[in-house]
C-alpha cells in the first residue's frame, strides 16, 4: 500500500489550487464573452467627470498619443480605431491623416487631465499601452468622437473588443452621412 508523502500531498494541493483557479478564470471568461453581455459602459460628453489617471503630453498622430502616467511618459494607442497614417516609416501620408491628427490635437491639448481604461490586452507589439481615452473633466470618449466624426475606421483586434460594435456603428453612420474621410478618401 502506498502512503502519500508530504511532498506528494503539497503537489496534489498545488495542482488542485491551480485547477480551481483555471476553472474560475474560464467561468469568468465564459460569463464576460457570452452573447448579450454588456461591454464597458459608454460615456459621452454628458456623462460627467471621471477620475484622473493620466495627463495629456502630446499627439503623435490621429490614434496615438503620449501621456504622463505617474511621472512616466507613456505612448498610448487608442483601442478600436485606425486613423490614416502620417508618421509610419516608409509609408506616404495617407488621405485625411493630417486632418485626423489635427482633430486629436484639438480634442486633447497638452495638460488635459485624462481617464484611461484598458481592455484585455495591455500593450501592442510595439510596446504601446492600449487604452480607451476619456477627457476626465466631462467624460468625453475620445476614441468614439474621432470615429463618429469620420476621422477613423474601426479596427478590432480581439480580445480588445469591448466597444467594437459601437465603433462599427459609429463608422457606418459617418460613412452614410458622407463625412470626414468618407467624403474625401
Amino acid at each position: 500500500m502506498h502512503t502519500t508523502t508530504g511532498t506528494e500531498y503539497r503537489d496534489i494541493t498545488d495542482r488542485t489550487l491551480i485547477m480551481n483557479r483555471m476553472l474560475l478564470c474560464l467561468a469568468l471568461l465564459a460569463t464576460a464573452c457570452r452573447p448579450g453581455s454588456s461591454p464597458a459602459p459608454h460615456r459621452s460628453t454628458t456623462a460627467g467627470a471621471l477620475s484622473i489617471n493620466a495627463t495629456m503630453v502630446s499627439v503623435v498622430d490621429g490614434d496615438t498619443i503620449d501621456v504622463d502616467l505617474n511621472g512616466h511618459r507613456e505612448r498610448v494607442r487608442l483601442i478600436g480605431i485606425d486613423t490614416p497614417e502620417t508618421k509610419k516609416p516608409n509609408t506616404p501620408v495617407q488621405c485625411y491623416g493630417p486632418e485626423a491628427t489635427k482633430l486629436t490635437k484639438s480634442l486633447l491639448p497638452p495638460d488635459t487631465p485624462l481617464h484611461l481604461e484598458r481592455d484585455v490586452v495591455a500593450r501592442d507589439v510595439f510596446g504601446r499601452m492600449l487604452a480607451y481615452v476619456y477627457v476626465a473633466a466631462d467624460g468625453e470618449f475620445v476614441n468614439m468622437t474621432i470615429i463618429s466624426k469620420g476621422f477613423a475606421r474601426p479596427l478590432t483586434i480581439p480580445p480588445n473588443s469591448a466597444h467594437a460594435n459601437e465603433f462599427i456603428g459609429a463608422a457606418e453612420r459617418a460613412q452614410a452621412d458622407d463625412i470626414g474621410l468618407w467624403a474625401r478618401c
